[in-house]
């Protein structure tokens, strides 16, 4: 199965998801790496799924204080470690639906626009680098 994972940017804070791919078996589990740097004191992390053509659905949020939410099942899991800039995304008992392209995203960023946020994680100053499959 293909996952990949996206960067979003946003002028000095910014996302880094360093892979293109990560390449994982049916069942098994596979972690994806983001890297953040932020001016803010309290840290949102968010994470989005693109299936196809679809538009960016949301998996799950990481605050700096708090648990943020998690929308996609028990499967789905992240922790923020703002020692070391981190917030990866641990998939567990892959399945053959989670081939996509993975977003982490930075504050601030739009949970309730899917327009919206579709736009800014297209902008010109984004890079795609990774993807998973």
């Amino acid at each position: 199965m293909c996952l990949g994972m996206n960067t979003t940017l946003a002028q000095k804070d910014n996302v880094l998801q360093a892979k293109g791919e990560e390449t994982a078996a049916a069942g098994g589990t596979v972690t994806l790496h983001c890297l953040y740097n932020t001016s803010s004191s309290n840290h949102y992390l968010y994470w989005y799924k693109q299936d196809g053509n679809n538009s960016p659905k949301f998996i799950l949020s990481r605050f700096k204080v708090g648990e943020g939410k998690t929308e996609a099942g028990d499967r789905f899991s992240s922790t923020l470690d703002s020692s070391i800039r981190s917030v990866p995304l641990k998939i567990q008992k892959l399945q053959l639906s989670d081939s996509a392209v993975y977003y982490c995203a930075l504050q601030p960023t739009v949970t309730g626009n899917t327009k919206t946020l579709y736009k800014n994680l297209w902008s010109k100053d984004n890079r795609k680098l990774h993807n998973i499959h």
